[in-house]
């Protein structure tokens, strides 16, 4: 039976009300439950996944709409008093963190007038509004929400830079500025390299092998994952690279996206090809048949990383040979399939990319349901897709439907070995190997009974910086009897060695480098500049973001963001006019 409680003008932070979702669920007594704000959008997930009930209709953006699937109407006391106390330990949270709050754009941008960047995590449908407001005041805004409208994206970006300013997404989970860490995203150690990318966990990736490598980066600017798109026309990407080319600290550029569009990517070539310093570059899907003189082509992620650290090192450009030591699994002979669970939609990509390489796939077949890749039983599953965290915790931060799944595929005989990946990092689970080490272990007991052999893969992306303890992760996955690798790269290709398909290396030319005509590079606006040596945020919406900054010497005003005038379009529409008017006065 559904039982719905609604609590007048409680806002809070969508992220904090997953986990407390979580909480709930886990509780005895409760077969369901889900805690979101009342907006139209949420609306709609509680209707998809069946907890709808006629009492939310009343309810505002500004409300907090708790719906309980339980039997017995007397666990609902149990419950309110589980909400209370997990809020009120956030609250403790935010006051110990100590970081000075305030609850209008105002007030925000008085005590934030030395900040030059706006980090906005807001519900997507209302952040083209905030991120209008934050360009029009001069900033540059680090847009963490997604669910904006291309329309608005286009419109947006052409705004800043027309303003000289950066829009670094929407969608956009990672970035590093001036060695400050925004969002989603590991501690790395600050050096010369300055990466530019439209792909979260792809600059995860590529900064945390810089840093194990022993190099660091200056900048790791997100672009969000639409700016390389034909109608965006790649604005943020290549007003990052110019920053970065004017940047005297900065000596080698990496530039990641997920396939762009031929013609943006053809421009963001020209414009590192008029550059003065050399470049690599990362084009998800494409196998690159040469480089130019300063001017390098990677095919994976750890090759684009460690390529910018031969070029910062002045060595030969070279691929360096895998440390990987030698695996042997005794497979049955219908052991043949790879399934691959991960929480970084790039990192999904590339494997998929490699295992189409290596076993001669196509990956035509479909791409529904998060599916990456599913072809002859092989399947590469991004469990950060909308299908899967609408309404629910991200992957990196919830393991349950990754359980799900590991059980699924340890269950079928034709599985032969599981992909992972474990992200590190501020923002993600504190401890995912301690999560997933028991559910392997059971696995692999069970296919040993069952006269099998399953193989479980896995890449760490993190540092020994990050919050949690790399060497115990690693610890905890090898105890499981996890094979784990330096790189996403190479437990693909661990994957195919085993199964009797590895993957040779693609070898390139190095070419004279072609100067472009039509792409010179733009002088970079003074705030563009200013950026790169900015330690002070506005952060407006998800308190967690401010951790990481305060962690690595930045100052941070919290902006505790709620919708306007309730929720109703129309009004906020006119609060918004006359705000931006008082605003410019």
């Amino acid at each position: 039976m559904l039982h719905t409680v609604i609590q007048k003008n409680n806002y809070q932070d969508s992220i904090v009300l997953m986990l407390l979702t979580n909480q709930l669920i886990a509780l005895e007594g409760v077969n369901n439950a889900s805690v979101m704000m009342g907006t139209p959008a949420n609306k709609d997930i509680f209707k998809t996944g069946g907890l709808y009930t006629e009492d939310m209709t009343a309810a505002t953006s500004n409300d907090m709409v708790l719906v309980l699937d339980i039997d017995d109407a007397s666990i609902i006391e149990t419950v309110m008093t589980e909400i209370d106390r997990f809020l009120n330990d956030q609250s403790k949270t935010n006051e110990e963190e100590g970081s000075e709050s305030v609850k209008t754009w105002e007030k925000a941008l008085l005590a934030g007038k030395d900040a030059d960047v706006v980090v906005l995590s807001v519900p997507g449908t209302m952040a083209a509004d905030e991120i209008e407001t934050a360009l029009t005041a001069g900033k540059h805004v680090f847009c963490f929400s997604d669910n904006v409208s291309l329309a608005d994206e286009v419109r947006l970006k052409k705004l800043a830079h027309k303003e000289g300013l950066l829009l670094m997404g929407p969608d956009c989970g990672t970035g590093i500025i001036n060695g400050i860490p925004v969002a989603f995203t590991n501690a790395v150690r600050k050096g010369k390299i300055g990466v530019v990318g439209a792909s979260g966990t792809g600059i995860q990736e590529v900064t945390t092998i810089i840093h194990k490598l022993g190099e660091g980066v200056t900048q790791a600017i997100g672009t969000g994952g639409r700016d390389l798109n034909e109608s965006v026309g790649g604005i943020t990407m290549k007003d990052s690279i110019g920053a970065l080319e004017n940047d005297p600290d900065t000596e080698v550029i990496v530039v990641i996206s997920k396939p762009p569009s031929p013609e943006v990517r053809n421009q963001v070539l020209a414009l590192l090809r008029n550059g003065s310093k050399p470049a690599v570059t990362i084009f998800l899907g494409e196998a690159p048949t040469n480089h130019e003189d300063n001017l390098y082509r990677a095919y994976t992620l750890e090759e684009a990383a460690q390529i910018s650290v031969q070029l910062l090192r002045h060595e030969n450009v070279q691929l360096a040979e895998s440390k990987e030591a030698d695996e042997t699994v005794a497979f049955t002979k219908d052991q043949q399939q790879i399934k691959g669970f991960y929480s970084g939609g790039t990192l999904a990509y590339e494997a998929a990319m490699l295992i189409e390489a290596g076993l001669g796939l196509s990956a035509a077949d479909t791409h529904d349901a998060g599916f990456i890749l599913k072809v002859d039983g092989h399947e590469i599953i991004d469990l950060g897709d909308d299908i899967y965290t609408q309404g629910k915790p991200h992957p990196m931060i919830d393991p349950t439907k990754r359980k799900e799944l590991l059980h699924q595929a340890g269950a079928d005989p034709k599985t032969a070995i599981i992909l992972l990946d474990i992200v590190l990092g501020y923002g993600a689970h504190q401890d995912m190997a301690s999560e997933l080490a028991p559910v392997i272990k059971e696995l692999k007991a069970q296919a040993k009974n069952s006269g099998r052999e399953l193989a479980v893969i896995a890449t760490i992306v993190g540092t020994d910086l990050d919050p949690q303890d790399i060497n115990e992760q690693t610890a905890i996955l090898e105890d499981a009897g996890v094979i784990l690798c330096q790189s996403n790269a190479q437990a693909v290709k661990k994957a195919l060695q085993l199964l009797g398909h590895p993957l040779p290396p693609i070898m390139r030319d190095l070419l004279k480098r072609r100067l472009s005509e039509t792409e010179s590079f733009p002088e970079p606006s003074p705030q563009a500049l200013a950026l790169l040596d900015n330690d002070s945020f506005i952060n407006v919406g998800l308190r967690s973001f401010g951790e990481a900054i305060r962690a690595h010497r930045g100052k941070v005003i919290q902006y505790d963001w709620q919708p306007i005038a309730g929720g109703n379009v129309m009004l906020q529409k006119a609060l918004r006019f006359l705000n931006q008017v008082s605003l410019k006065e």
